[in-house]
C-alpha cells in the first residue's frame, strides 16, 4: 500500500501535468476556431448503392438475442430497412431455390459468412485536427468494425459541423455510418 508520501508526490506530479499549456492549443492563435474538415464525398470505388432491393444471399445470421446463429438466410433489404428474413434451410444441406426472395436490383453473395446487427456506438466523437485524425478515417474504423450508427456530441467540431455531417451521411454523399446528434446543455443548440 503506498504511503502518503507516495500519494501527495502522484498529486503533485498529476497538478503539474495538468497545468501544462496544452500544445495545440499553444499554437492556435488566441480566439482562433480550428476547424475540421468535412468527409470527401464519396468516390465512385467506395462501396455501390444504395439499392432499392438489396438481397444479401446465404448468410448465417446471429440476431444479438442471445441464440445460436441461424441459417443460411437472405436477407431482404428495401429503403434502407430489413424488410425480410427468409430462411433457405439448414446448415450443411443444399439450399432450395424455390425459398429464395426475387427481384433484386443488388445482392451479396454472404454464403459461409455471418452477419450481425450493426453496433451502435452511443457517445462517439469524429476526431479532428487536435487529435490528429481526420473525420474520413474515422467514420471508415467506425464502419469496417460494424458500428453502423452513432450518436455524437458535437466533437468539439461544433453542432453544425456534426449536423452537416449527419446530413451528407442521410444522403450517402460520404462513406459515414447514420449520425445522431445530441449536445450537452448550454451548447447553443435550439434544434
Amino acid at each position: 500500500m503506498p504511503g502518503i508520501r507516495t500519494i501527495i508526490v502522484c498529486l503533485f506530479a498529476t497538478g503539474l501535468f495538468l497545468s501544462l499549456p496544452d500544445r495545440a492549443a499553444s499554437q492556435q492563435a488566441p480566439g482562433e476556431r480550428r476547424e475540421v474538415e468535412q468527409a470527401p464525398d464519396r468516390g465512385p470505388s467506395e462501396g455501390e448503392g444504395p439499392f432499392e432491393r438489396l438481397i444479401i444471399r446465404g448468410a448465417i445470421v446471429i440476431d444479438g438475442t442471445g441464440g445460436p446463429p441461424q441459417g443460411p438466410k437472405d436477407i431482404v433489404i428495401e429503403g434502407n430497412r430489413i424488410v425480410q428474413i427468409r430462411n433457405l434451410g439448414a446448415p450443411n444441406l443444399p439450399i432450395d431455390p424455390d425459398r429464395r426472395p426475387q427481384e433484386a436490383t443488388g445482392e451479396i453473395d454472404a454464403f459461409g459468412m455471418f452477419v450481425l446487427p450493426g453496433f451502435v456506438d452511443t457517445h462517439a466523437h469524429t476526431g479532428g485536427r487536435a487529435q490528429g485524425t481526420p473525420a474520413e478515417y474515422v467514420y471508415k474504423l467506425w464502419l469496417g468494425h460494424g458500428v453502423t450508427t452513432i450518436r455524437d456530441p458535437g466533437s468539439g467540431n461544433g453542432v453544425g459541423w456534426t449536423l452537416e455531417a449527419r446530413e451528407r451521411s442521410a444522403r450517402n454523399q460520404i462513406v459515414a455510418p447514420r449520425i445522431f446528434v445530441y449536445v450537452r446543455p448550454g451548447a447553443g443548440w435550439d434544434g
